[in-house]
């Protein structure tokens, strides 16, 4: 079952009408709450457990004195050290505004213990796929958000602006009527007392939902004059290139790697290893080296020669320390390639990846696959080739 199913059967079975005042209501999503901070902060959690049993309990501060967290987000966001004792009001809302979308979500379990929220993983598998990708948070966000506002009956404010945004005729006009109906929805059935804070959260809940439906969307206060773009939905998009204009775009579009501080593209890199870690307990190739653990996750095309595909877990493969320091690098040199073994890694991975799409899971996907094979191999392949052509024309590439 892809995530987006998986997404939509869980909140299926969940109550979020705001106005009966559930638990974390008024927070339900806040400024903060964007595709790479969400996908940042879960993946901290997703590490900070470290494989522990999902009933770990832990608190905003054990995120923000993780290791994991304070390198990361100074490599990934260019803010400054969260032991800078200034940056201490950011960094609270950087880390709790995700939680609170999370735990309303029910992804987490929030609890008052005294003067602090606890918190608690209720669906791992879910938060395991929020923290892979930046496009798997979005997917997440525009599925919550268009369930919160069902369930609350503001929907179709919104199903009426994109009736007209999709027809050519939506004006400035419509857009301040549907701002001042949330405005007046928020003050009415949420404690937040202040149009400010409001209009702060108003891009938060309609742009995931535009970028997905291809309508106009909120910027600086006012309707962006064509449809909101998936690339302006990131705090940090800055960093980000303008990966396309609708919601079909391919995996291996919306996770191109920016290629800027090598701290960014090395907590990518480690973020997808860790990924493929999890997620395999044995080595992807079974030869005669597949014995004893499997804790190498090769680059089946160097990560020197392909940076912008050093990323994506398509093109890592899990393998025993004999496999990858005599097979996959000849003689432990990590700067040279096996040729006939790189052929093997492929066409096992490709083995992997088909095994863990039929099984239902959404950690690979094939567009993606096919763009690192037309990447590493100088190839133009069709993202419609299916697993068995992909073989072959390996096999013929190598041949």
């Amino acid at each position: 079952m892809l995530f987006e199913e998986l997404i939509k059967k869980h909140l299926a079975g969940i109550d979020l009408d705001l106005r009966k005042k559930p638990d974390g209501y008024s927070r339900y999503m806040d400024q903060k709450v964007t595709p790479d901070v969400l996908t940042f902060i879960a993946d901290c959690i997703v590490n900070f457990l470290g494989g522990k049993k999902s009933d770990t309990i832990f608190t905003t501060k054990d995120i923000w004195d993780f290791q994991y967290f304070q390198k990361n987000i100074v490599a990934i966001f260019g803010k400054p050290s969260p032991t800078n004792e200034s940056a201490n009001a950011e960094y609270d809302k950087f880390i709790a505004q995700p939680l609170k979308t999370l735990a309303f979500a029910k992804i987490l379990e929030e609890k008052k213990v005294g003067v602090r929220n606890t918190y608690q993983v209720i669906q791992p598998e879910l938060l395991e796929y929020i923290s892979q990708n930046e496009r798997n948070a979005w997917v997440f966000l525009v599925v919550y958000v268009e369930k919160v506002l069902t369930d609350s009956g503001f929907i179709k404010e919104l199903n009426s602006f994109k009736t007209k945004s999709l027809s050519g005729t939506v004006t400035q006009e419509d857009f301040e009527l549907l701002k001042a109906k949330f405005e007046s929805f928020m003050l009415g059935y949420t404690n937040i007392t202040t149009d400010v804070e409001i209009r702060r959260i108003f891009p938060k809940v309609l742009n995931p939902y535009a970028a997905y439906n291809m309508i106009n969307g909120s910027e600086d206060g006012h309707m962006t004059e064509s449809r909101f773009v998936y690339s302006d939905l990131m705090y940090n998009r800055s960093n980000f290139r303008d990966l396309g204009k609708d919601k079909a775009l391919t995996r291996s579009e919306a996770e191109e790697i920016f290629i800027g501080k090598p701290e960014f593209s090395d907590y990518r890199t480690q973020k997808a290893k860790n990924i493929v870690r999890r997620n395999h307990s044995t080595s992807e190739i079974r030869d005669k080296l597949a014995v004893g653990d499997a804790t190498q996750v090769h680059h089946i095309f160097p990560e020197h020669q392909f940076p912008k595909i050093s990323a994506f877990v398509e093109n890592l493969i899990l393998l025993t320390p004999q496999q990858h320091n005599t097979r996959a690098h000849p003689n432990n040199h990590t700067q040279s390639i096996d040729r006939d073994y790189q052929r093997e890694c492929i066409l096992s991975k490709i083995t992997s990846i088909e095994s863990s799409i039929r099984q239902g899971k959404d950690i690979y996907s094939k567009e993606s696959l096919i763009h690192v094979l037309n990447t590493g191999l100088s190839l133009d392949m069709s993202t419609n080739t299916t697993f068995n052509e992909l073989r072959e024309v390996v096999k013929k590439t190598y041949a």
